[in-house]
């Protein structure tokens, strides 16, 4: 059983706001995944010309920041923000890093918006399981939350490949 294969999971977590901008933790969750069959999205290699967030848009929001430019800056993160929720839209799943010693205000929309849909919504959280914020909790199935990358890659091992799941209202798979 393959139940990954050609699924498609988008990877959420702080950018603005983190030393390396959310980079090693996706590139280090993106080959296990690719192994599973599973197309990958990221923020930092979004399959679009538009909204990037690469290098040079950072400097460009810096820019706009040192300037007060904030009609520039509202201007740019409104594409972001497009292409970023566009991306859960079409996401099978979504995977979130979650450091709570971290404002990360499009990553909650991000849940927020995949939980509308009733997507599965596989949260780490940095500090442990027992720090992830309360407001979670009554939001999502807490068998989603992890403490380590170990054990959500055995969660999406056991997702792919067990003859019965748990589908938490969340993991549907259509013929």
């Amino acid at each position: 059983m393959n139940r990954l294969k050609n699924q498609r999971a988008y990877l959420v977590g702080a950018m603005d706001r983190v030393a390396d901008r959310g980079k090693g933790w996706r590139e280090m969750i993106t080959p296990f995944l690719e192994t599973l069959g599973v197309t990958v999205y990221s923020p930092l290699k979004k399959p679009i010309e538009v909204g990037k967030e690469d290098e040079d848009a950072f400097l460009k929001k810096e820019v706009f920041r040192t300037k007060k430019d904030y009609d520039g800056l509202s201007e740019m993160m409104k594409m972001v923000r497009n292409v970023d929720l566009r991306l859960v839209d079409i996401s099978d799943f979504i995977i979130v890093n979650l450091n709570v010693d971290v404002h990360p205000c499009g990553t909650y929309e991000e849940i927020f918006l995949a939980n509308r849909q009733k997507k599965p919504i596989i949260v780490h959280v940095e500090q442990g399981k027992e720090h992830t914020p309360d407001w979670l909790f009554g939001a999502l199935p807490h068998e989603l939350f992890f403490s380590t990358w170990k054990d959500i890659q055995v969660y999406l091992n056991y997702i792919n490949t067990s003859n019965t799941i748990e589908p938490l209202n969340r993991w549907y798979f259509f013929n």
